[in-house]
């Protein structure tokens, strides 16, 4: 049994990180070399420690475990820690990315090394906090703090219009964290505990689940981003550094597919029911309208942000549909969309560092020049697909089998979304990778260096390794994932027994 507080130990570790490099002093390039280096060794550190966690896990057990509580506001709200099957795959994938990105950002970002540093170290602490907070206010707090690190990620170090990116992600993202906040107080004032797992096992009345549905979704739904509150997501991602979008790819959009498992499904489960044909809706519009969005994009940045919203699409039909094989799946699929997206902008961000411009038009028949670059950029790229064989397969695969159960013709719009994909990724690779070598910029392209290969090629065994062998996601996650469905059928099966014998 883990005596000290691992968790706590896990979430608050990049803020000490933070606080030495803010205390790391010298002249200006020792201080941009201290910086990074500080930076990456906290979050190898914290990665380590996070392997702890799931060395320790009983992945038979559905309840929270690593728990740790104590008193913290008088009116009941506690520090309150906890993680399970569903909320440990996120808090490793978290750790595991973050190194990624600042070896991403060593030649990248030449200004302001410190601050930047500090902002993706006290980032990493608020999205651990995320998944890991099991009390309403501190949850709120780690979720809406997240908005802080990254608006100065986008704003500062972005591309030209960045001010107004980092504006739009942050009066998006606050304005439905606003109602969710209304939501946290109905609750409270329902239940008289701030406590999620207390409030997981807390009737709440029909009325109030409905409209404390429809807050928490205004939330979730601009985080995921849902159409049709995506629109932020694209611009974000094309003015945010290449390790801005890795984070806000892999890690930042699956706070939203996060809080409808832990709060939508679990607390509202029959206002998940009766609102799951909207969901459904919305989903199959956002996985086939994105994608042919995606198909008409000129920036190769934008063309995979809209390709993120597709994806989410899945994720959100397959938690809707309430079934073993779709919550499984909308898990499954978080966790492999964070390693093949971010890897997407990683290479993106590579031949940008090269050639200064995203447009797609500007590249072709880079094979020539960066086999290697090539060949990596062909495995996420199937993996964008859904190719078997890859974890975008099984992730997609699974939420279509879970949807076909309840609703055939989501199942069916959804499958038709994944020939779209296949067509604007495809387009996306044969633009920049084949054809002639006739550009005379691209004639002096180097290919992938020892720096850019340490951030790759573990990303592509993840991808393999995954898509062969999903086994140890699929298992982490089933008992908390089974307990979950069980609740939720339980309480909607009670309701419809009931209206019979009226």
């Amino acid at each position: 049994m883990t005596t000290w507080p691992i968790l706590s130990v896990t979430t608050f570790l990049p803020l000490v990180g933070a606080l030495i490099v803010y205390l790391s002093r010298g002249d200006d390039e020792a201080a941009k070399r201290n910086s990074r280096w500080i930076a990456l060794w906290t979050t190898i550190i914290t990665f380590a420690v996070s392997v702890i966690l799931v060395m320790r896990f009983d992945p038979a057990n559905a309840d929270f475990q690593f728990v740790e509580k104590s008193a913290w506001l008088a009116t009941g709200i506690t520090y309150h820690m906890g993680v399970d099957g569903i909320s440990l795959p996120l808090v490793i994938l978290t750790t595991a990315i973050m190194p990624f990105c600042i070896i991403a950002s060593w030649k990248a970002i030449t200004n302001r090394v410190r601050e930047y540093m500090m902002a993706f170290l006290i980032l990493e602490t608020l999205m651990i906090g995320t998944f890991s907070a099991l009390d309403l206010v501190l949850f709120y707090l780690f979720f809406e703090g997240g908005l802080i690190p990254m608006f100065l990620i986008i704003g500062v170090w972005g591309g030209p219009r960045r001010v107004y990116a980092s504006f739009k992600f942050f009066l998006y993202t606050l304005l439905g964290s606003v109602l969710m906040l209304l939501a946290i107080m109905a609750l409270y004032w329902n239940g008289g505990t701030t406590d999620i797992p207390a409030l997981m096992h807390t009737a709440v009345p029909r009325s109030l689940q409905t409209w404390a549905w429809l807050a928490f979704f205004a939330s979730f739904a601009v985080k995921m981003p849902m159409w049709p509150v995506h629109t932020w997501l694209p611009d974000a991602h094309v003015e945010a550094p290449t390790a801005g979008s890795v984070v806000l790819a892999a890690i930042l959009l699956k706070m939203g597919g996060y809080g409808f498992l832990r709060f939508s499904l679990p607390m509202f489960p029959l206002a998940s029911h009766d609102f799951a044909p909207l969901v459904f809706t919305m989903s199959a519009i956002a996985i086939i309208y994105t994608s042919l969005v995606a198909l008409m994009q000129e920036d190769m940045k934008k063309l995979i942000a809209y390709s993120s919203v597709a994806h989410m699409g899945f994720v959100t039909m397959g938690i809707f549909a309430g079934t073993m094989q779709g919550v499984a799946g909308g898990v499954f699929q978080m966790i492999s969309h964070g390693i093949v997206s971010g890897a997407l902008f990683l290479c993106v961000g590579i031949v940008y560092d090269r050639m200064h411009t995203r447009e797609i038009a500007a590249y072709g028949g880079l094979v020539n020049r960066m086999p290697l670059y090539a060949l990596t950029f062909m495995v996420f790229t199937m993996a964008n697909v859904g190719l078997p064989g890859t974890s975008g397969f099984v992730g997609e695969f699974m939420t279509l089998l879970g949807t076909f159960k309840v609703s055939i013709p989501t199942a069916f719009f959804a499958t038709f979304g994944v020939i779209l994909s296949a067509a604007y990724a495809l387009w996306l690779y044969r633009k920049v990778v084949f054809g002639a070598l006739v550009k005379p910029t691209l004639m002096s392209m180097k290919d992938l260096t020892l720096r850019e290969c340490v951030t790759l090629f573990p990303l592509i065994a993840l991808t393999i390794l995954f898509g062969v062998y999903p086994k140890p996601v699929l298992d982490m996650s089933a008992a908390s994932v089974q307990q979950l469905v069980n609740n939720y059928n339980t309480a909607v099966t009670a309701v419809k027994a009931a209206a019979l014998l009226q």
